[in-house]
């Protein structure tokens, strides 16, 4: 027996020692991820603490939709509530993180990039300390990030029913964790058709069995049954549908539950009120010449001396805050609606100025105090207990909270492991100034490519020609979807360095697949 159970013991070990070295790379980046984790959750006890946090455990706790984020990550905590611990919240968010590094690295692999490519593409996602950071905040972004690089890798598998509704669902899941995914599923749509349209003209199923054009790397061959739905021209249509609505029917769903709640129409009813704001930083009233109702929201200081956006919808002296009753009154969220969209259309230039100005904040150098020091400093690492909320709707929030943990709230400070993390968050993150050259390595390589094919084209025309321009335009959805995680915010609120995070995987994994495969050999 003894001897039997020594002979399974090296057979296991014969088999893992030789997966574990092909790997070594990424295992290490994983296992220096899961220890910063480890000592952050030890250093920080159980959570750190945002103000949009209360409002997130008042609709956890109190389910009804909210009038300025959607109620997805209310649900996420709401799973955790008989548990009775933030801690265990964060805990999940750090293995989502964790999950999400996984998930890069294996789509670079199994697109049989090399596999210290992957390693080096999921290294942001795991070893960034704001990365760390933010899943130990009690805010959306982790959730967020995960459920939309899900998508974006199931969309690299061959493209199949199944794919395309697991996407749609989790987009769906996505866009109730933030309102910002609801464009990506019109995204997602299009270039589900359009990649499977490319792939019914090419007459074969190796030409574009995924939505990226490609081939499944991991498998090395074609896509079987899908790829001959795909041959004859209907399941472009089919898979498309599929995914609309998987993506739609829930969303749906939670704006009808949104109508029952509120009789208004939407996920939220902040939209207008948030691109007031937006256009707040060039809003000219001299020039848009408003109404007499639309003129109580302007702002007479030049854009130069005014706050940063965000300020118009908080700040008890800004002009739409000033108006009788909250904020987000329907006839209120109308009204600042109006006067934003009369802004852009009587200063378009102003507007695509400011809104280029926000997004390139995104490549700044370092990390620029923005949009005020208030903001910014919930992003670090504190050194010492963070004082109690002060508004009084996070006041609010706060014994709902007390009532989730079934105690005190609070973040206890714990040395020396929260001074490790101080240490590590002051140099290791990646600055935007290099978030810019892996966002814009794609393209350019993309333009070399066909320029280079253009000058001297190939004489192949058999499926190893078609290979070859799969694997080229496997980058394009990370790549999208990376840039339009960074552009709406842009447009429609204003840059906040937790909107960044979740587009760097992306670029990252773009990035990877843009690197020529390994030999199958």
């Amino acid at each position: 027996m003894n001897a039997g159970g020594r002979g399974v013991r090296v057979s296991m070990v014969g088999r893992v020692a030789p997966w574990a070295r092909r790997h070594r790379w990424f295992l290490g980046v994983l296992a220096l991820g899961t220890a910063l984790r480890v000592v952050t959750m030890l250093g920080y006890r159980p959570a750190l603490w945002f103000p949009d946090s209360y409002s997130y455990v008042v609709t956890a706790m109190r389910p009804k939709p909210d009038l300025v984020r959607p109620a997805g990550y209310s649900m996420f905590l709401r799973l955790f509530e008989p548990l009775h611990g933030f801690g265990f919240v964060t805990l999940a968010q750090h293995l989502l993180g964790l999950l999400t590094g996984v998930m890069i690295y294996l789509a670079v692999v199994r697109r049989r990039r090399p596999r210290w490519v992957g390693a080096l593409a999921s290294a942001p996602v795991l070893l960034d300390a704001y990365q760390i950071q933010l899943e130990h905040l009690l805010v959306s972004d982790s959730l967020f990030t995960f459920l939309i690089v899900a998508a974006v890798c199931l969309t690299l598998r061959p493209l199949t029913w199944r794919t395309a509704l697991a996407t749609g669902l989790l987009l769906a899941a996505a866009t109730l964790t933030r309102t910002v995914a609801l464009p990506l599923i019109a995204a997602f749509g299009i270039l589900l058709l359009w990649f499977g349209s490319r792939a019914a003209r090419a007459g074969n199923g190796t030409a574009g069995g995924t939505a990226g054009g490609a081939v499944d790397g991991g498998t090395g061959t074609g896509t079987g049954r899908a790829s001959g739905r795909v041959r004859r021209g209907r399941m472009p249509w089919r898979v498309t549908g599929v995914f609309l609505a998987a993506a739609l029917v829930p969303v749906a769903a939670y704006g009808g539950w949104f109508w029952a709640a509120h009789h208004r129409v939407g996920l939220i009813g902040a939209n207008g009120v948030f691109l007031y704001a937006r256009t707040m930083s060039f809003a000219d009233c001299a020039v848009m010449r408003p109404p007499a109702d639309l003129a109580v929201l302007c702002d007479d200081r030049p854009p130069a001396r005014r706050p940063p956006s965000q300020e118009y919808i908080w700040d008890p002296d800004a002009p739409l805050v000033r108006l009788p009753g909250i904020t987000f009154l329907r006839e209120t969220d109308a009204l600042a609606g109006r006067f934003a969209w009369l802004a852009i259309r009587s200063q378009p230039l102003d507007y695509v100025a400011t809104t280029l100005d926000e997004l390139a904040r995104s490549f700044a150098w370092g990390r620029p105090v923005y949009p005020d020091a208030e903001t910014y400093g919930y992003y670090e690492f504190p050194a010492d207990t963070p004082d109690p909320p002060g508004r009084h709707p996070a006041i609010v929030g706060t014994r709902f909270a007390e009532q989730y943990e079934r105690g005190p709230i609070g973040t206890r400070v714990v040395e020396p492991y929260a001074g490790v993390m101080r240490a590590y968050q002051s140099v290791a993150f990646l600055p935007g100034v290099l978030l810019l050259p892996v966002l814009l390595f794609p393209p350019l390589v993309a333009v070399a490519r066909f320029a280079v094919r253009r000058l001297a084209p190939s004489k192949g025309t058999g499926a190893g020609s078609r290979r070859a321009q799969a694997w080229r335009a496997a980058w394009a959805v990370p790549w999208a979807v990376a840039g339009l995680l960074l552009l709406i915010p842009a447009a429609t609120a204003e840059f906040d360095y937790r909107y960044v995070l979740p587009a760097t995987p992306l670029a990252c994994l773009a990035a990877a697949l843009m690197v020529r495969p390994r030999s199958r050999r």
